[in-house]
């Protein structure tokens, strides 16, 4: 039959093992020193093993004692861990982050579902706005983390990967091979000087097929063969694919993407969630649920 270890009486063991007796412990405790002597009675009748070894002029852990006090570190952590977790102010409430669009796939689900996990009562709002209108809100603190695509990386904040740019379209499509160039653009798009200034530069003549703030309707447009875009590597989306146009385009310059944390937002949330996206970009993904578990 399964014997459940007692909390209180692990407390205790432990107690007397940092503060060196019974009596000192009693005293962290706010107990009587019987009764952190009966707590550790029950403990060894429990377990059938001599856990103080009391023959000396102090008292130390005995051999047993000293194994079961790894355990006991182990098993009051998790408890303490889970108590906070479930019930500190800290980790409750709400955080705010804001992603351009084109880079929320593929990491930021996997990012949120591993955050939700570990802060259950926490509720995250997930914005996916433009990388200028990202930063006008940061600067008037409408949010908590912002992740943002851009040439350069402003004070405050922090690089997590640079990306190229590649050129993607509809999976088989030909709209590429067309000149000139269709383009798919949107109107707040930092990828855009970039995209221009190259096609110019390589003497490729272009026109928009279609300028819209709306990132659905560009998908839509190179999704249908109607366009060409241009997004990081590794970002695509599923209805599109990277173009292989054999030097037929021009490559693109390299973006960064940065994180910035608001120095007002100090919440363990906050922090566990920036760490995530740092992991996330990093290529570590599969540490993030062991990077939690050491908040």
């Amino acid at each position: 039959m399964r014997r459940n270890l007692d909390l209180a009486a692990l407390r205790a063991l432990t107690a007397i093992a940092d503060f060196g007796g019974v009596t000192r412990a009693a005293h962290v405790l706010n107990l009587t020193q019987s009764a952190v002597s009966m707590q550790i009675k029950r403990l060894e009748e429990s377990l059938d093993a001599v856990l103080l070894d009391r023959t000396g002029r102090g008292v130390q852990l005995s051999a047993t004692g000293e194994q079961l006090l790894t355990y006991a570190r182990r098993i009051l952590a998790m408890n303490d861990e889970a108590v906070s977790r479930l019930t500190d102010s800290a980790y409750e409430g709400e955080i705010v982050i804001i992603v351009p669009h084109d880079i929320v796939y593929p990491h930021i689900p996997q990012v949120l579902r591993h955050f939700s996990a570990a802060f259950p009562r926490m509720q995250v709002q997930l914005q996916a706005l433009h990388t200028k209108i990202a930063k006008e809100r940061f600067r008037e603190g409408a949010c908590d983390l912002i992740l943002t695509t851009e040439s350069h990386c402003d004070a405050g904040g922090e690089t997590l990967t640079r990306l190229p740019l590649v050129w993607i379209g509809a999976p088989g499509g030909q709209a590429w091979r067309q000149r000139p160039l269709r383009l798919a653009l949107g109107r707040y798009c930092a990828f855009r000087p970039g995209i221009v200034a190259a096609l110019d530069r390589a003497n490729i003549p272009w026109e928009a097929a279609v300028e819209s703030e709306s990132d659905r309707t560009l998908e839509a447009t190179v999704s249908c063969d109607m366009a060409v875009h241009a997004l990081l590597a590794g970002t695509e989306p599923p209805h599109a694919e990277r173009i292989n146009h054999g030097g037929a385009l021009p490559e693109l310059t390299s973006h960064l993407v940065n994180l910035y944390v608001s120095p007002s937002s100090t919440t363990p949330g906050v922090a566990a969630l920036a760490d995530l996206l740092r992991r996330a970009w990093d290529g570590r993904d599969a540490d993030m649920r062991g990077a939690l578990a050491a908040e």
